[in-house]
């Protein structure tokens, strides 16, 4: 294999790859990336053995075909620091000597690998799957994901639900237990309902490989994985196993609401933030209380001293009090425009508090105590 290739190119597809490796020594061969050099064409390849990528690179000009594992660290290490515009890349597999990076006045030899061990990912084909768009794809994903929960012992839950629907919609929810996150979209070429759980480190591995706002995402569901097809890249999931928490019963019906009170996300970002900073941190309670006219924030951090924060809204009601972890609230809001219009809808303090951005996304969280 000989070739040349655009330093920053290679260096970015590189990173995308070193993105999906595994964060434990399961195999030492999967701490390679895998570079197949055709005539036109150079793909890299990187799986930890449930999430797998497949990514086409541009500006590489193949001298010779073939194939070879870069060690990831350290060729990431060498596009970093090199100060080149190309390198060129040779590997002679028959004779199994190692692989030379050369540009300009630098030259690495890397060790070689028998490419043949690294395990195969699966492909998709061009004009497969349901169809979503990669700029609102990229906003629902980020508006469930932070969601997720982290600790095992609530396995289904850490990573996010989808719902591909024949009519059209596309739903993606995320929950730890104390907080629900649902995003909504559309999606076209769904031929039967389909559902799964995709793990949260292949929902960002996914956000990332979303680089153009226009292109065509096609999805294919599977009983147990799910393989996502952008421009240029394949990433395959295996599936979160189990059931996930029946979501819509623990949404507030309509009737039951009693306030419904319009909020800016980005006023509600800084007055959260504001008001946080005297946050006790055994407590972490935050008070948010619903007057007319004004909302008021408050924290107090034992005897350390306490927090308050004013803000106007437009609210005629009755006054509602209720305490969130200050954290969920701006994990949420961080997510958003500042100029989103919210909605949040009150039960009581003792009631979870719902807030929506139109139909397209809504944001349960437990209160505190």
């Amino acid at each position: 294999m000989k070739l040349i290739c655009q330093r920053e190119s290679l260096l970015q597809g590189c990173q995308l790859a070193s993105s999906v490796l595994p964060t434990k020594d399961i195999k030492p061969v999967l701490a390679n990336i895998k570079i197949v050099a055709e005539p036109g064409r150079v793909t890299l390849q990187a799986t930890d053995l449930e999430l797998g990528l497949r990514l086409d690179v541009a500006g590489v000009n193949v001298l010779q075909a073939g194939q070879a594992l870069l060690p990831a660290s350290r060729i990431v290490s060498i596009l970093r620091e090199a100060r080149v515009p190309e390198l060129e890349i040779e590997c002679d597999r028959v004779a199994g000597s190692g692989i030379a990076v050369s540009g300009g006045s630098l030259e690495y030899e890397l060790p070689f690998e028998d490419p043949d061990q690294f395990p195969d990912l699966p492909d998709l084909d061009a004009d497969g799957g349901s169809i979503l768009t990669a700029g609102p794809l990229r906003e629902m994903i980020r508006r469930t994901t932070f969601a997720c929960a982290s600790e095992t012992a609530r396995f289904t839950m850490t990573g996010v639900h989808w719902s591909l629907e024949s009519d059209g919609n596309a739903r993606l929810v995320a929950t730890d237990g104390r907080r629900l996150a649902m995003a909504t979209g559309s999606v076209s070429g769904v031929k039967a309902n389909g559902t799964a759980i995709i793990p949260s480190k292949a929902m960002h591995a996914l956000e990332r490989n979303l680089l153009d706002d226009e292109e065509e995402i096609r999805v294919v569901l599977r009983p147990s994985e799910a393989l996502f097809r952008t421009g240029r890249s394949v990433l395959s999931t295996r599936l979160v196993e189990g059931r996930f928490p029946d979501y819509k019963a623990v949404i507030p019906k309509r009737e039951k609401i009693t306030a419904k009170i319009p909020l800016q996300a980005g006023a509600l970002f800084s007055a959260v933030r504001q008001a946080a900073i005297m946050v006790d941190d055994e407590t972490r309670k935050l008070v948010l209380n619903f007057n007319p006219g004004k909302l008021s924030l408050q924290a107090a951090h034992g005897t350390g001293g306490k927090s308050k924060v004013e803000l106007p809204i437009e609210h005629q009601g009755a006054s509602v009090s209720i305490a969130f972890n200050p954290q969920y609230l701006l994990d949420m809001l961080k997510q958003l425009p500042a100029d989103a219009p919210l909605e949040v809808d009150l039960i009581d303090g003792n009631h979870p508090a719902l807030f929506r951005l139109g139909e397209s996304f809504l944001y349960l969280v437990m209160p505190l105590s």
